[in-house]
C-alpha cells in the first residue's frame, strides 16, 4: 500500500504523527527492462522469417518505433507519478506539503482544531474524493489512491482529528 505513517498516532501520544502518501506502481523499475527486452523479443519474433530479405529493412525502423514508443510510454508515466504527499500533525498545526517532479513544492498549513476533514460523494475528480478544508482553502489529499485506501485514510485521520480537537 502507497501510505506509510513514519510516526505513527498513539492513544498516549494522539498529537503528532507524519503520514507519506504516493501513487501505487504496478510495474516496479526492475521489472522495467524486463518488460522492454520481452516485448522486443515478441517483436522481433516474426522477423525471423524475413531474415536476409529486404522485408526486414522496410519492416525494422517501424518495428523499432514501437519498442521505441512503449519505452517512452512507460517513463512518461514513471515520471508524472513521481507525486509525493507528506501530511504532519501535531497539536498546533497541520501541513501538507505536495512535491511533483518539475515542480515547486505545494505546501498547505492549518491550525488542526479548525481543519475539516471531507469524503465528497457523487461528481468530483475521483470517486470518495478526499480534502482538507481550513485556513481559507480546500486542498485534495491523495487523489491517486485507490477508492478504498481514500475510504480507509479518511476514517483514520478523522479519529486522530477528533482526538486532537480534545487536548
Amino acid at each position: 500500500m502507497p501510505i506509510e505513517w513514519t510516526l505513527r498516532p498513539t492513544d498516549d501520544a494522539p498529537t503528532r504523527a507524519r503520514l507519506q502518501l504516493w501513487p501505487y506502481r504496478s510495474l516496479p523499475k526492475r521489472g522495467f527492462a524486463g518488460f522492454i527486452g520481452g516485448t522486443a523479443a515478441l517483436i522481433a519474433l516474426p522477423l525471423v522469417t524475413v531474415l536476409g530479405t529486404p522485408v526486414l529493412w522496410a519492416l525494422l525502423p517501424f518495428l523499432a518505433a514501437a519498442v521505441a514508443g512503449v519505452w517512452w510510454a512507460l517513463s512518461r508515466s514513471y515520471r508524472d507519478g513521481e507525486v509525493l504527499e507528506t501530511l504532519e500533525i501535531d497539536e498546533r498545526r497541520i501541513r501538507l506539503t505536495r512535491r511533483e517532479r518539475g515542480r515547486a513544492d505545494r505546501v498547505w498549513e492549518a491550525d488542526p482544531y479548525w481543519v475539516e476533514l471531507r469524503l465528497h460523494e457523487g461528481d468530483r475528480p475521483v470517486p470518495a474524493y478526499l480534502t482538507l478544508r481550513g485556513a481559507g482553502r480546500e486542498v485534495e489529499l491523495g487523489a491517486f489512491l485507490p477508492e478504498d485506501e481514500r475510504r480507509a485514510l479518511a476514517e483514520e485521520l478523522q479519529r486522530l482529528l477528533t482526538r486532537l480537537s480534545r487536548h
